[in-house]
């Protein structure tokens, strides 16, 4: 029997960040998280505690298993603080405006899509990390000075409801193309540009695969009665038909099958199509500063590139490792099909484009 509506798990990682507002310095300081609780920067033993702390500034949908936060604090010394902004491009928008006085040591999650701003903006100190074995490719391009480190990776892929599909008789997409076809008219949900990661992926493949064509598919998809939704969590667990939705084909990424298998556990209930993939990459990076914990900072770097980190990342985050040592579940590998060629767009080009992109795209979707 195919369990048709059994909840994914709640998305802690790159496909739960959608349709957030970015937090100011004052409200983010707030929010900080410790290992064995919650407490506030600073405190009453001043700069003894301060010595001892390594901040870390993320998205909110960072998730390690708290052991593994525990064994770093009893190896390196430092008591481990968690800063936790918005998504990619709010958080990459904090630490620009926070540059001249930095809201901890050391960040993860600055993806692709977002990092040449933060370089351009000098956001980062340089740190020239050991990374793993197939690391290497994940690189940015143009970071010559080795300020972002990569530590994990996927592809936003479209997914269908494979078993709608099925019942219904109608053979699924396959391509960005098919997208457009009348057989798919009010069956397709998308995460917006303006407030989502993957949205804003999803919009650069198109710019990638259609050059200055885009607007014309942009225009074509709302036709066809495209539906666009603030954030993933809205479009996965709203109106994807996995989740009671009504629309069988939804923006997400290449992991998703691995967590929507059938009762007993044969196949999955969707799957990803290879065409038109854009792929993200997160980074880690040191922050610049004179007050900055360089050294507990540069210590949570090689943390998060160590074997048992990403060996944590597909089951905590939801995404690939970028240690091709890493041996993944096996739901991931029975279920996932990765592409093996994903839309491009150069990082130069995102940061000169982006916003005039974005604004074009708001043009088309409000018409």
């Amino acid at each position: 029997m195919i369990s048709r509506f059994r909840p994914a798990p709640a998305r802690t990682g790159r496909a739960g960040r959608a349709g957030r507002t970015a937090l100011t310095g004052l409200a983010a300081a707030s929010l900080v998280l410790t290992a064995s609780g919650c407490s506030l920067i600073g405190g009453d033993d001043g700069d003894e505690k301060a010595d001892a702390t390594v901040t870390l500034i993320t998205h909110e949908s960072f998730a390690l298993p708290d052991e593994l936060v525990a064994a770093f604090e009893e190896t390196s010394g430092y008591e481990l603080e968690i800063v936790k902004l918005d998504d990619a491009g709010a958080l990459t928008n904090e630490l620009v405006h926070t540059k001249d006085n930095p809201l901890g040591d050391v960040v993860f999650g600055v993806d692709n899509t977002f990092a040449t701003r933060a370089l351009d903006e000098d956001v980062f100190a340089s740190y020239a990390a050991d990374l793993p074995r197939g690391a290497e490719e994940f690189v940015l391009p143009g970071d010559a000075d080795q300020r972002l480190t990569p530590v994990d990776t996927g592809n936003v892929c479209v997914n269908v409801d494979r078993v709608w599909f099925e019942e219904n008789e109608i053979e699924p997409p396959a391509t960005l193309d098919d997208l457009t076809d009348e057989r798919y008219r009010d069956l397709l949900v998308v995460p917006a540009a303006s407030t989502s990661s993957p949205g804003m992926a999803f919009l650069l493949a198109t710019v990638g695969r259609y050059g200055d064509d885009w607007t014309g598919y942009w225009e074509d998809l709302m036709a066809n009665g495209a539906k666009v939704v603030a954030g993933w969590s809205d479009a996965y667990y709203t109106d994807f038909t996995y989740s009671r939705g009504d629309r069988p084909i939804v923006v997400s990424y290449d992991s998703s099958p691995a967590f929507t298998p059938t009762e007993d556990g044969s196949a999955s209930v969707t799957r990803s199509f290879v065409d038109g993939c854009f792929e993200q990459v997160e980074y880690a990076g040191v922050l610049a500063g004179d007050d900055v914990n360089t050294e507990g900072a540069e210590a949570v770097v090689d943390w998060l590139l160590s074997p048992e980190v990403q060996a944590a990342l597909p089951e905590s985050m939801y995404v690939f490792p970028v240690d091709a040592d890493v041996q993944l579940p096996a739901e991931w590998t029975e279920f996932v099909v990765r592409p093996t060629e994903t839309v491009e767009v150069d990082p130069g080009e995102i940061t000169a484009n982006r916003q005039g992109w974005v604004e074009e795209w708001n043009e088309i979707i409000s018409r």
